[in-house]
């Protein structure tokens, strides 16, 4: 757009009657007429680490003040090819369960002076539409908490754009990676209950397409095996309150008794789980049976539950998350990487546990 200035109109009154003359926005070059200084000025007084003096900075600060005007993003990116903009894409179980981590990796990326765009899968949906949505944004990179296919992983590669991904892993290393020892934590939950003297375990277990589920139930069946006791008794759930508690009563139902332990692959399930045993079947808990999740989630915590569960440090491993793929954004090209937590074992009341090894 062309703007033409009546003869000596460098005021702020004057410039901002000739934008509401032409229906448009403050421009930096408004702004560079009421400073006094070069457009180019203007740029680098908006751009960190620029060289630009103090009394320029100040020229031009004031009058960007006086127009009300804000760079805009979107053209800064096409001069340095940085959008500052990051792809977090997650599934439905993310977005339900783990809300501290949203809250985390925006918190993190800020720090950067990076912005977020959230995409979420829908249950059952793929995530290659999900991925086609992200594709229409000029991302710096990525952050995916769901089900990323090897092919779908040679996609970030290809259109150059890094991504790590978050509690999850490509069996092959080909992609970076935070993780918390899924297997490890379960593991160290089942030796600590069998130290207790329970014999008899149930598992409620999470969604089969939930590989995270899986590593929690693997490394308890594992672990219960080492110690010579009889494979769990296993009902599948949805990761939810509701088949908590259907899996309870599936559990007792085919059973035809109480077992000793169940353990949910994560804290909605347990609640669900802990609640139908003592109001509906009036089950002791943990005297007759103990109940355990995954996850450590804000619920769990309440007075009224005191859960025993496995809390994963999330925070920690978002702050691990930025890091690696801002370093992935710099390097360009870097080779993957992989970073592993521990669980921390949180000792509620709904279960009666051995001493920690």
């Amino acid at each position: 757009m062309t703007i033409t200035l009546p003869p000596h109109s460098h005021t702020v009154a004057d410039i901002k009657a000739l934008i509401r003359r032409e229906s448009r926005r403050v421009t930096s070059y408004d702004v560079a007429i009421v400073a006094g200084v070069s457009q180019s000025a203007v740029s680098r007084c908006f751009k960190p680490g620029a060289s630009v003096s103090k009394a320029t900075f100040a020229r031009v600060m004031q009058a960007a003040t006086d127009l009300d005007y804000t760079p805009n993003a979107a053209a800064r990116s096409l001069n340095t090819r940085r959008s500052k903009l990051v792809a977090l894409v997650v599934s439905h179980m993310v977005t339900l369960h783990y809300p501290e981590l949203l809250a985390e990796l925006s918190r993190q990326f800020a720090l950067f002076g990076m912005r977020i765009l959230l995409f979420s899968q829908p249950r059952g949906s793929d995530l290659g539409a999900t991925l086609a949505e992200v594709w229409q944004h000029q991302v710096d990179g990525a952050v995916v908490a769901a089900h990323l296919s090897g092919t779908q992983a040679g996609e970030f590669e290809r259109r150059q754009v890094p991504v790590v991904l978050f509690n999850r892993h490509l069996g092959d290393g080909g992609v970076s990676a935070i993780v918390c020892d899924q297997a490890g934590a379960a593991r160290t939950l089942a030796s600590r209950l069998a130290a207790a003297g329970h014999r008899r375990f149930a598992l409620i277990d999470g969604p089969a397409r939930s590989a995270i589920a899986q590593e929690r139930m693997r490394g308890v069946a594992d672990r219960l095996a080492e110690l010579g006791l009889a494979p769990p008794f296993r009902v599948s759930g949805e990761h939810d309150y509701a088949s908590g508690a259907r899996g309870l009563r599936e559990i007792i139902g085919r059973l035809g008794q109480v077992p000793d332990a169940i353990i949910c692959s994560n804290d909605a399930m347990a609640i669900g789980c802990l609640d139908t045993a003592r109001h509906e079947f009036k089950i002791d808990v943990p005297g007759q049976l103990s109940v355990t999740g995954f996850d450590g989630s804000g619920p769990a915590g309440r007075l009224s539950y005191n859960l025993t569960t496995l809390r994963q440090p999330v925070p920690q491993m978002a702050q691990a998350t930025v890091e690696m793929l801002m370093d992935l954004i710099g390097a360009g090209g870097a080779a993957p990487q992989r970073r592993t937590f521990s669980a921390n074992v949180i000792e509620g009341a709904t279960a009666r546990l051995g001493p920690a090894c």
